[in-house]
C-alpha cells in the first residue's frame, strides 16, 4: 500500500472473559468501547523508588501530551502479554527485552472511548533510556511528593491515576 494509505494496525478483540473473538483495526477499537482489546503497561522504578513516567507525544490519538506509565502498548495479533511487554520495553524506552519483569496486577479499563484489558508489569532500572520519538515527548523520574502535587492538575492519564492508586496499596516492590 502507498504511504498515504498505510496498512492499519490490527488488534485482537476479546470477550469479557479474555477469549479472542475477532480482529479489528486500531482506529475502530479507539472509538468503539464495545471492542475490548488488550494492552500492557510497565511501571519502571529506579533503585531508589522513583517512578519513571513518559509524556505522551502531542499527536497521540488517546490522551496526547499527558503523563503516563513509562511503557505502554497493545498486543499484536497472536501475541501474549509478556511478549508484548518485552517488545514495548525495548521499542519505547530502549531497555533490553531481557530486563526482568514482574506481573503485578490487571486493570479493566472501560470508558466512552475504548475498552482495554491491561496487564501491568513492574521493572526496576536506572537506565539509560532511549525514548521512542514517535510515541514519547519526554521521560523523567518522579517522586511520590511530586506525583501528589501534580494529581489535582490533570496532567496524568486516567489509567496512570488508577495504576498509581493500586501501586500505593502494594508492599514496597522489590527488583524482579
Amino acid at each position: 500500500m502507498s504511504p498515504a494509505n498505510p496498512i492499519p494496525e490490527m488488534f485482537e478483540i476479546v470477550d469479557e472473559a479474555g477469549k479472542v473473538i475477532g480482529i479489528a483495526p486500531r482506529r475502530q477499537c479507539h472509538g468503539n468501547p464495545a471492542l475490548i482489546h488488550r494492552s500492557v503497561h510497565i511501571i519502571v522504578l529506579s533503585r531508589d523508588g522513583r517512578i519513571l513516567l513518559q509524556k505522551r507525544a502531542a499527536d497521540k490519538d488517546i490522551q496526547p501530551g499527558k503523563w503516563d506509565t513509562a511503557v505502554g502498548g497493545h498486543l499484536l495479533v497472536g501475541e501474549d502479554y509478556e511478549t508484548a511487554a518485552r517488545r514495548e520495553l525495548s521499542e519505547e524506552i530502549g531497555l533490553p527485552a531481557s530486563t526482568p519483569l514482574q506481573a503485578v496486577f490487571t486493570l479493566k479499563v472501560r470508558n466512552a472511548i475504548e475498552s482495554e484489558n491491561v496487564q501491568v508489569f513492574l521493572a526496576v532500572s536506572d537506565g539509560p533510556f532511549q525514548a521512542q520519538a514517535s510515541e514519547i515527548d519526554e521521560l523523567r523520574f518522579w517522586t511520590w511528593p511530586e506525583i501528589d502535587a501534580a494529581l489535582p492538575t490533570a496532567v496524568f492519564t486516567p489509567i496512570l491515576t488508577q495504576e498509581l492508586a493500586k501501586l500505593r496499596t502494594m508492599p514496597t516492590p522489590q527488583a524482579p
